[in-house]
C-alpha cells in the first residue's frame, strides 16, 4: 500500500512516479538493506555529511522533503526544503519513533504487519498519533553496537521516502545495490 500521505500530496503526485505493486520490495530485500547499510562509527560530522548529501539529492530531484537525523535522542541534523510543510516534521517524529521502538526501518515494520494480513495501526496497539510505520525512517546502525539513531525523510509517498534514504545511505557508505 503506497501512502500518499498528508505530507504534501500536490507536490508528491507531480514529482514522483506511481510505484507499482510488483516494484514493492520483499521483506527479505528490506531486511538485507538493513544488514548491508551499517556504519563503522557515526559522529556529528557524519550526520552533517549525510544530511548535506540528502539535501543535495533532494534539491537535484526537486523533492519537497524535510530531512532529519537523530542519534541517541539528540537531533544532529534537520532541513526543510521548499514545498515541505510542518506536517512533514510531525511525520518524521512518528516514523522515527517506530525505528527507535522496533530497531528496524519504519517501512519494514509496516511491511511486516502487512505480510501478516493486518496493519500497524490495527495490530501494534500503539497510538497512531505517536507512531507511524510508513516509509522514510531508517536505522543508523553501528557495527558491534547496534541501532543508535535514525535518518528520516518525509514529503514523498512512503516507498519513495524509504528509497530516497536508502539511496543516500548506499552512496554515503559506498555500497552497491
Amino acid at each position: 500500500m503506497t501512502h500518499k500521505s498528508a505530507h504534501n500530496p500536490s507536490h508528491s503526485q507531480e514529482l514522483t512516479p506511481k510505484i507499482h505493486p510488483e516494484l514493492t520490495p520483499s521483506l527479505e530485500e528490506l531486511e538485507r538493506e538493513e544488514r548491508r547499510l551499517v556504519f563503522r562509527q557515526f559522529t556529528h560530522d557524519d550526520a552533517w555529511a549525510l544530511g548535506s548529501l540528502l539535501v543535495g539529492m533532494a534539491r537535484e530531484r526537486q523533492a519537497p522533503v524535510a530531512i532529519d537525523i537523530h542519534r541517541a535522542g539528540q537531533q544532529l541534523f534537520h532541513a526543510a526544503l521548499p514545498g515541505s510543510t510542518p506536517d512533514n516534521d510531525a511525520w518524521i517524529e512518528r516514523k522515527r519513533r517506530v525505528v527507535e521502538r522496533y530497531g528496524s526501518a519504519s517501512y519494514l515494520v509496516g511491511a511486516r504487519f502487512r505480510a501478516k494480513g493486518t496493519t500497524f495501526e490495527e495490530s501494534s496497539r500503539l497510538d497512531p498519533d505517536t507512531y507511524a510505520a510508513h516509509g522514510g525512517s531508517f536505522p543508523i546502525t553501528v557495527e558491534g553496537v547496534g541501532v543508535i539513531g535514525a535518518v528520516t525523510v518525509s514529503g514523498l509517498p512512503q516507498l519513495q521516502d524509504h528509497r530516497f534514504v536508502v539511496d543516500a545511505l548506499e552512496e554515503f557508505l559506498g555500497k552497491d545495490r
